[in-house]
């Protein structure tokens, strides 16, 4: 399965692609969307919308992730991430990909552990599960990288939910330690 994660934002967007098959995290790409320096909103909004969807057409996902909200105490920057968010989930749309949200602490934990992660740390614990030997890459890269693998994670967990040990055992043998 391909997952495309999405870390939205009014002056840089950051995408990543993983492919995940139950057992294996595999790095496609992650990129940045720098949007235009200009005041209005709509030309940053259309660029969001336009790269997403030629980055969907082109890597062909079969899921889209995306970062919630985060709620600050600037309530206009709020609403900006909000219609970046909007157009982001319109290009999932329009390539009839299913969308699934996670907060930042959802996402911190699931690739770290905790969900007060710093940056730095999700960074590094990208880079290790996708042996990404990159030096260089931007925080909204591996942001985005992480929504993906938040999302490979949670799939694997819901449909491995067992009712019972013996349930488990043998829906997972290979966890089994002789």
């Amino acid at each position: 399965m391909r997952i495309i994660g999405v870390d939205p934002g009014t002056i840089f967007t950051g995408f990543g692609i993983v492919d995940y098959d139950k057992t294996e995290l595999k790095y496609i790409a992650a990129g940045v969307i720098k949007m235009p320096a200009v005041k209005e909103i709509a030309p940053r909004l259309e660029k969001i919308y336009n790269d997403l969807t030629k980055s969907i057409k082109q890597y062909k996902p079969d899921e889209f992730a995306l970062e919630t909200a985060f709620y600050g105490k600037n309530i206009q920057s709020t609403l900006k991430i909000g219609y970046a968010r909007g157009v982001s989930m319109l290009a999932a749309i329009h390539n009839e990909l299913p969308i699934k949200e996670y907060s930042p602490r959802e996402i911190k934990k699931a690739v770290v552990g905790n969900g007060a992660s710093t940056k730095e740390q999700v960074q590094y614990m990208i880079k290790k599960l996708l042996a990404i030997e990159k030096a260089k890459m931007k925080f909204d890269e591996s942001d985005a990288l992480a929504v993906a693998i938040c999302h490979a994670f949670k799939i694997n967990s819901k449909s491995s939910k067992s009712r019972s040990w013996k349930e488990y055992l043998i829906k997972n043998p290979d966890r089994v330690i002789d």
